[in-house]
Formats: structure tokens, sequence, C-alpha cells
């Protein structure tokens, strides 16, 4: 049976049901082999994740493992790998997001630079995964940073544009890098269109206690604004990320609790490379060649997980 994603009023709903998107990044799949993902998507659904993050243009420690090319065109074996993925995760029940990036530059050379590449970019992508309904479209991560990501807010409507002609019914987002000020809210919801906020909230010890106010501040401001949508937590902080702070098991729990109990659709367990190691070990998510995601994870890490699927399985996580 098919699994169709979409949103009613502030909350994702799958197949009609209101679902809160417990995630998980999982940014290198497409470099990662058939039996690891086999496995890493299982110990998913045992934890009780219901969504997975991946990058449509995704490079590290050497791998290109991007689905599209610098053109936008498709680029092989990945963009099949993708559509794999997604079909995988059609038959689980479970949600991808799909990201796109332009680049910095850190890991691989910037991408789809220019309005046009990363236009067909976007029609490759619909165009190639339009007859599944269990993911959504993220049109550039982190789109607000000054240096090669940066995508205007006019870029990013013609982009959504782009996306609707092609599959009106498609939800489609842009994530920003930090907290949405009122005008960046604005102009997310009245010129891009999209169908739910991605906020990337900042990474420092005091993000936990705040969640859950500027979630509610979000969803009034929404409110005072005439269009209200999901809010959608997609890129949290996460470990190894740098020196001044290292989160523990409880702040990943208090952050994610905070995030649904104040109104807020989906949060995902973010994870990725050591920034201090000089080989990036281990990489988690952002290298998936050698070795699985649950495989990488630390003590601290496994610890929040165990916390996570105990909270979100118990009757109050199961709110309307």
């Amino acid at each position: 049976m098919a699994t169709e994603l979409a949103v009613r009023e502030t909350r994702f709903t799958i197949d009609g049901k209101p679902t809160f998107l417990l995630g998980i990044s999982y940014y290198g799949a497409l470099g990662a082999s058939p039996e690891i993902v086999r496995q890493d998507l299982d110990d998913m659904q045992r934890l009780g994740f219901n969504w997975i993050r991946v990058w449509a243009t995704w490079s590290g420690f050497g791998n290109a493992v991007s689905a599209v090319d610098s053109d936008g065109k498709p680029r092989e074996p990945f963009f099949s790998r993708l559509r794999e993925l997604v079909a995988d995760c059609d038959r689980r029940g479970m949600i991808v997001d799909v990201t796109f990036s332009r680049g910095n530059g850190v890991s691989g050379a910037p991408r789809l630079q220019t309005l046009a590449s990363h236009r067909r970019a976007v029609e490759t992508l619909v165009s190639g995964l339009k007859a599944k309904r269990n993911w959504y479209l993220d049109l550039a991560s982190e789109r607000n940073i000054r240096d090669k990501r940066f995508v205007g807010f006019d870029e990013l409507k013609d982009l959504r544009q782009a996306a609707r002609r092609i599959d009106p019914a498609r939800l489609v987002t842009a994530s920003h890098a930090g907290d949405l000020s009122g005008e960046d809210l604005k102009q997310y919801l009245d010129t891009v269109k999209v169908d739910f906020l991605s906020p990337h909230r900042p990474r420092d010890p005091r993000s936990p206690a705040q969640t859950k106010a500027i979630t509610r501040q979000y969803l009034e401001r929404m409110k005072e604004l005439g269009r209200v949508v999901p809010v959608h937590y997609q890129e949290p902080f996460r470990r190894n990320f740098s020196r001044g702070w290292e989160p523990s098991a409880e702040d990943f729990l208090a952050d994610a609790l905070a995030a649904r109990d104040s109104g807020a659709a989906g949060w995902c367990f973010h994870n990725g490379d050591n920034r201090q190691a000089p080989d990036g070990r281990p990489r988690r998510s952002f290298d998936l060649h050698q070795q699985r995601l649950f495989d990488q994870l630390d003590a601290v890490e496994r610890k929040a997980i165990e916390a996570l699927h105990r909270s979100f399985t118990q009757p109050q996580g199961k709110k309307p």
C-alpha cells in the first residue's frame, strides 16, 4: 500500500492520520550499499523513527553521491538509488526528506550555482519521483547563509513554481539557518509559499529550553499573518559540531519533547561528522560507504535514541 504525506493546518498527516514526524539524519544514503540501507531502516523503524533526511546533492570525504549533476540533470547510479530508497520507504510507511543544497565547497565543489541549473534539478527530481507520495522537497538547505549556498526569496519562488507546475500537490519547503525573524516568516509564507517552515534552531546549550517558546511564537505570528502551516525542525543540534558544547541525551530528549508539546509538526535526531577529528570520524550519516549509521553512533546518541523511543511510543506521544 502506498504511503501519502500531506498537511492539515499545523500538522503533517500520513495516510490521512495526523502524525508527528520523528526523524533521523541520513544524508549520505545514496553512497550506502543496499545491505547497509536495509539494516539501518530496520533499526529506524524498530526505534520509532518515521522519516529520514537525505541529500540529493551530497558529497563528503571524497565521495560524490549527488543524484543530479552540476546542470541539474540525473546522475547515475545515484538518481536510481534515490528512487529505490524512496520506494523502499514507501513500502515501510516512512517519509523521505529530499534536500538540495548549492554547497559551499567544504564537502565537494559547489553545485547548482545558477537559477537555471537549480530549476532543472527541481524539475528532474519532481518528475522522476512524482509517482511516490511519501517524500517532500527542501529546495535549498540553509538558503539564507551568505556564501555559495545562498538562494534568494525570488529564486525560491521560481523554484517553488517549477515544482508546482509538474506536481501541484508535492509538499515543498526551504530550510533556514537560525531562528526566523518576522520578515523571514512572511517571505516564506507569502513570497515562496512553502507548505511548512523548516527553521534550523541555534546550536548552543540554551537551545532546548527555548524551543517551546519559539515554536509558539511562530504559530502565533502565522495566525496574525493569516496563513498557518506546520513548523518542522528538520535539523537541530548534533554532537561533535563544536568545541563549546556537546549535547547530552537529556538535551536531545528535552528538545524533541518541547517541539512536540508546543505544537511543532516534526523533529529530527541530527547527526554528522566529528569536526574535531582529522578524519572526521565518526562520520555518522555524512559517510555511509563502509559503516552503517547505527554502528557509528556514540554511547550518548544511543542513550538519546532509546529515550526518544520510550517517550514517543507512550500514549501521550500520540496526540491528535
